[in-house]
């Protein structure tokens, strides 16, 4: 028997829902290739070339890749980058998990969640200025406290001990409940099946957590490392604005070191050699991440 053949009516509707596709999906193609591919492409044809911004660029080959590696601010740079990553990621995770969990198990008030998100709605400039108000050394309130308890007041913004871990827990301030929200949502994909079956085995709570919550959320917190791993090496604004990258250095992350090169010497064949450099590093990072965790991979069946 021959197939059935399909109506000419049915074909010529899923033609044209092809182009109705194509139609809603070309301006956001348009915008992709205009705003992120054609400045990478340039960035790396740049990175080749000295320019000034004020005459034709020049090709000068490998010149500013052989530069940047004996160059040793990129370097304390890059270590301080990846302080500030550290610092940040490992207070982010963690307390963004304990919201996160406190919040599946003690309330799901939809209020509870809008306050726990608040902090994210504020930029990144008004956090850093409003703290950075709060910890001053002479006139903030946090140092104000310190005294009243008997410490000595901190140098938090002006200290090259304190400069990178106070930048870091202000971002986390802010971001921590955009995280515990992704992990929430994680949370709830996890069947309350298995947290039945734990307790009639007679698992505590940190059993369960450790045996059961975290296995499982392992996806999820793949994507949210991934996530805000490559958000902290791209930290500039709330540098910018309260230390500019000092003192001494301390503070000079990788983004403020190209924004210097390339804004303020107007080097910016070297400044796009810095960013590939970046984007190399987060490429990496970002691979062995996804690898190691396994992000692609869940323990639902």
């Amino acid at each position: 028997m021959s197939a059935p053949s399909v109506p000419r009516e049915r074909v010529r509707r899923r033609r044209d829902d092809t182009r109705l596709a194509l139609a809603f999906i070309l301006p956001a193609t348009i915008g992709l290739v205009v705003f992120y591919f054609w400045p990478l492409l340039r960035g790396i044809w740049l990175s080749f070339t000295s320019w000034d911004l004020l005459s034709p660029a020049q090709f000068v080959g490998l010149e500013n890749y052989r530069a940047m590696v004996a160059d040793p601010v990129f370097w304390n740079a890059v270590r301080v980058t990846l302080l500030y990553v550290v610092i940040n990621i490992g207070l982010q995770t963690v307390v963004a998990l304990v919201i996160a969990v406190l919040m599946q198990r003690l309330s799901r008030s939809t209020l509870l969640r809008s306050l726990v998100l608040a902090p994210y709605l504020v930029s990144n400039v008004v956090a850093a200025l409003v703290f950075l108000w709060i910890l001053d050394f002479q006139l903030g309130i946090g140092n104000q406290v310190l005294e009243w308890i008997g410490l000595e007041r901190i140098g938090f913004f002006t200290s090259e001990a304190w400069a990178i871990p106070t930048i870091a827990v202000v971002n986390v301030w802010r971001h921590m409940g955009y995280t515990a929200l992704l992990i929430f949502a994680g949370l709830q994909a996890i069947p309350p099946t298995t947290y039945e079956a734990a307790r009639v085995d007679g698992a505590s709570e940190v059993r369960t957590f450790f045996g059961i919550t975290l296995p499982l959320l392992r996806p999820i917190l793949g994507l949210v490392l991934i996530i805000s791993v490559i958000g902290s090496f791209q930290v500039f604004d709330s540098v910018a604005v309260t230390t500019n990258g000092g003192p001494v250095d301390a503070s000079r992350v990788l983004q403020l070191y190209i924004y210097d090169k390339a804004f303020a010497q107007f080097d910016f064949g070297y400044a796009s050699a810095l960013s590939v450099a970046m984007l190399l590093i987060l490429v990496v990072v970002t691979f062995f991440q996804y690898r190691v965790t396994r992000a692609g991979q869940t323990d639902l069946n």
